[in-house]
């Protein structure tokens, strides 16, 4: 399916009340133009307006931008030797006259390159912050975005199948996650967008890092990951155990698997992303759980691996159909290990569909 990157940008520079907008490498410039280069110290901005798309670039990534002629950009191209301020006093001299109002990608534009457009004479005042209106845009996917993400999860799945037949007890994490990280390639996988395997009490942090500790006997293992496809990811999180869970470790799992269930049917469009949140937070606060339940329930995702709507208690943002997102209860036990599990949604006109289906059963 063809992707209306015009209409895209349209949207974009509409709603931003401003006559330019201004944005970096990054997921916002993949969505907005299809073009994919490497922020790094060499700055390369898109400029888009009435009269069209523009750029600030280094000669050396002129390549891309010629190869994608529908685009119709204008390029300020810049040399190493000679170096980047030329180009930006020369794009804003064209593109911005005095009055003119620039909204800036704030959450992922740069002090350096704030300073650059500063230096080239784009005035502070007439300036704005624009970051989350580009996450608001992105925020409700469209078919072909759903479709990459399920790709994406299905990879993943039939990965960690394939993972955990292999797996037991005596592997260390890193052995693990090397096999699942190469059965997601083999898969079809164009990389992976998060892969955390945890054992044992390490299981207690959320984010905790790899590393060569060993599986053993009757603990628990938890894998949070997800593969990528046409640069969109999935994120999957599931805990196992190999052997005789105790009966506390049996609780906890049995709390975070209702308030996974729970969420996953209460939710729907219209409610807001605190009410999800709650719902799923209170199972956990009647199995006298609720002090190890940490973090929010879940975020949306997309090509970012988080990105809107962040579902957590005090966000009043509506769900609207489109809208992608995790719901991932855990319970993290200081000297026992932590449950997580985590499926990805999709907000329909009646409710949600849930795109995982990796058992949830401990």
């Amino acid at each position: 399916m063809t992707i209306d990157y015009q209409a895209r940008l349209d949207k974009l520079l509409d709603q931003s009340k401003a006559d330019l907008v201004a944005f970096v490498p990054g997921e916002n410039m993949v969505y907005f133009t299809g073009l994919h280069f490497h922020l790094s110290e060499r700055p390369i901005l898109g400029l888009f307006s009435r009269a069209g798309l523009s750029f600030i670039i280094p000669e050396l990534e002129a390549a891309k931008l010629e190869a994608r002629p529908e685009l119709e950009a204008r390029r300020f191209a810049w040399t190493d030797k000679a170096g980047y301020e030329a180009a930006f006093k020369e794009a804003v001299a064209a593109l911005l006259p005095a009055d003119a109002r620039c909204a800036l990608d704030g959450q992922t534009l740069r002090f350096f390159e704030w300073r650059a457009l500063q230096r080239a004479g784009l005035p502070a005042a007439n300036t704005l912050d624009a970051g989350d209106l580009f996450l608001n845009l992105r925020a409700c996917k469209a078919p072909e975005e759903i479709a990459n993400m399920q790709r994406a999860i299905g990879i993943s799945e039939a990965a960690l199948q394939a993972t955990m037949e292999w797996a037991r007890p005596g592997l260390t994490e890193r052995q693990i996650a090397d096999r699942l990280g190469a059965e997601m390639l083999e898969r079809g996988s164009h990389g992976h967008a998060f892969l955390i395997v945890l054992t044992g009490e390490k299981t207690g942090l959320p984010h905790g890092d790899m590393a060569d500790r060993v599986w053993g006997d009757d603990e628990f293992l938890l894998i949070d990951f997800g593969a990528t496809y046409n640069d969109y990811p999935a994120d999957i999180t599931r805990t196992f155990c190999y052997g005789e869970p105790t009966a506390r470790m049996r609780a906890m799992y049995a709390a975070v698997y209702d308030a996974n269930k729970a969420a996953r049917e209460f939710a729907r469009p219209g409610l807001t992303c605190s009410e999800v949140d709650q719902v799923a937070r209170a199972v956990i606060e009647e199995a006298g759980l609720g002090q190890y339940f940490i973090h929010r329930l879940g975020h949306g995702l997309g090509l970012s691996v988080h990105e809107l709507p962040n579902i957590v208690a005090g966000n009043d943002q509506v769900l609207q159909p489109g809208m992608v997102f995790t719901i991932e209860p855990g319970v993290y036990v200081p000297g026992v290990g932590g449950v997580r599990i985590e499926d990805n949604v999709v907000v329909t006109d009646d409710g949600v569909k849930v795109l995982t289906s990796y058992p949830r059963e401990l």
